[in-house]
C-alpha cells in the first residue's frame, strides 16, 4: 500500500482547520454530517465553538453524537441536548444525537470478536461525514482519535456497550460485569470503525478525517472529572485515511521532547492503545505508513 498523506499545520485556529481540510482537495456536498464528541458535562478538553464553529457553518454541517453507555450527562437524548447547547454546539449548527430513536446493524466482515456494529439510526441519513475528533488520552482506550470516533463515538448506546464488550452483550446494563481483556476492546474498536467505513464505503458516501491535538490531558472528553493538559498543544492533522492520521498523532506524543508527554505515553500504553493501529492496518482500514505535509 502506497503511503497516506497527512496534512498538518501546527496553528491551532480556525483558518488552520480550513486550510488543512481544503488541503484534503474533496469537496462534500449534500448532507453533511459532523462527529464529534459533545463533551461529558463537567469535562474541560471538548472542541470548542469559537474553534470549529466557523469551519462547521461554512460548511452547513450538523453536529453529530450518539448517547454515552455509561451513567451521566448524555446517556440520554434529552439531556444529552442540554449538555450540547451548554458547550455551545447548537449555537453554530444542528445537533443530530443520531440514536434518539434507534438504530441500525451494520455487517462486521472481518475480525474475531464483533459480528456486527450497531449505529444511531439518523446516521443513515448522512451523504458526507466528517470524523472531527479531539486527540487525548482515555482511561479505556488509551488514546482517543479518529478510530475511537468512528467506533465508539457512531455506535449507539447499546452499541457502545457491545464494543466495550467484544460482542459479549449490548446491553448498557451488563456492560461492566461483562469487560473483556483489554486487547479484546482494543481490536473491538477497530473492528467497529472498519464496518462503518464499510458501510460509507458501499453507499458512496465519503469521509474524511481530521485530529485536533489540543487540550492534551489523559483523560477523555467523556470524563466529567477531566485532568489538565499535561503536555503543550501539537497542531492539526487531516487526511483520507484514519489509521494514518492516527498513527501521526501517536508518533507525534513518542516524538515529543516535552516533560510532560511521558504521562500520555504510560497511559496510552497501560491501555495497550496502540494495538489499535496495526490491528486496523490487519483489517485494511488503512496504513500506518504516511507523508507528513505541512501546510
Amino acid at each position: 500500500m502506497d503511503k497516506a498523506k497527512v496534512y498538518f499545520a501546527k496553528d491551532i485556529s480556525p483558518e488552520s482547520l480550513q486550510k488543512v481540510y481544503d488541503a484534503l482537495n474533496v469537496k462534500l456536498t449534500g448532507k453533511i454530517g459532523v462527529k464529534v464528541s459533545t463533551g461529558e458535562r463537567g469535562a474541560k478538553g471538548y472542541l470548542k465553538a469559537s474553534l470549529i464553529g466557523p469551519f462547521v457553518k461554512n460548511l452547513n454541517g450538523t453536529i453529530i453524537e450518539c448517547n454515552t453507555a455509561y451513567g451521566g450527562a448524555r446517556n440520554n437524548a434529552e439531556e444529552h441536548m442540554e449538555v450540547a447547547k451548554e458547550h455551545g454546539f447548537t449555537d453554530f449548527a444542528d445537533v443530530d444525537i443520531m440514536d434518539a430513536d434507534g438504530e441500525f446493524k451494520i455487517p462486521v466482515k472481518q475480525g474475531k470478536h464483533l459480528e456486527y456494529d450497531l449505529v444511531g439510526k439518523n446516521f443513515a441519513n448522512y451523504d458526507a461525514i466528517i470524523n472531527l475528533a479531539h486527540g487525548k488520552g482515555h482511561a479505556m482506550g488509551g488514546f482517543g482519535a479518529n478510530l475511537k470516533n468512528q467506533s465508539i463515538g457512531i455506535a449507539s448506546r447499546n452499541g457502545k456497550a457491545y464494543i466495550h464488550t467484544a460482542g459479549r452483550t449490548d446491553d448498557p446494563n451488563m456492560l461492566w460485569r461483562s469487560l473483556p481483556r483489554q486487547i479484546a476492546f482494543i481490536e473491538s474498536m477497530a473492528e467497529a470503525a472498519t464496518a462503518v467505513a464499510d458501510y460509507l464505503k458501499e453507499n458512496n458516501k465519503p469521509i474524511v478525517y481530521i485530529t485536533v491535538m489540543n487540550a492534551l490531558s489523559v483523560d477523555c472528553d467523556c470524563d466529567a472529572n477531566q485532568g489538565d493538559p499535561v503536555m503543550a498543544d501539537l497542531g492539526i492533522i487531516a487526511s483520507l485515511d484514519p489509521v494514518a492520521n492516527d498513527q501521526a498523532f501517536i508518533d507525534m506524543i513518542w516524538n515529543s521532547e516535552d516533560p510532560g508527554a511521558k504521562k500520555l505515553r504510560a497511559r496510552i500504553d497501560r491501555q495497550e492503545g496502540r494495538e489499535i493501529l496495526p490491528y486496523a492496518e490487519s483489517l485494511g482500514l488503512g496504513t500506518r505508513q504516511y507523508e507528513l505535509i505541512e501546510v
